[in-house]
């Protein structure tokens, strides 16, 4: 038997801890598009602040621009992927 595909209850997650994070830094989902190295959009962040399941890969670009943004401040800081998104496995 095959797995069906997600339902909107499962892809959607409510809002996600990367949201209350960069609410209190004061970033803008702009500036992680902007400071990101790969191909980042403003639509996947937005699903991604908002709860909408993300892909890993597009989960590790935002980690990745976070954390780069934060090191531009002079904040060395890592984040596991479980510390942004609450769905993580």
């Amino acid at each position: 038997m095959t797995e069906s595909a997600p339902t909107g209850d499962q892809r959607d997650h409510g809002p996600q801890p990367i949201d209350a994070l960069m609410e209190r830094l004061c970033l803008a989902n702009n500036e992680l598009v902007a400071a990101s190295t790969e191909q980042l959009t403003h639509k996947q962040v937005q699903k991604a602040r908002k709860g909408r399941r993300v892909t890993r890969n597009i989960q590790k670009k935002i980690k990745n621009a976070l954390e780069r943004i934060l090191l531009e401040k002079g904040e060395e800081r890592r984040f596991a992927l479980d510390e942004l998104f609450n769905y993580v496995s």
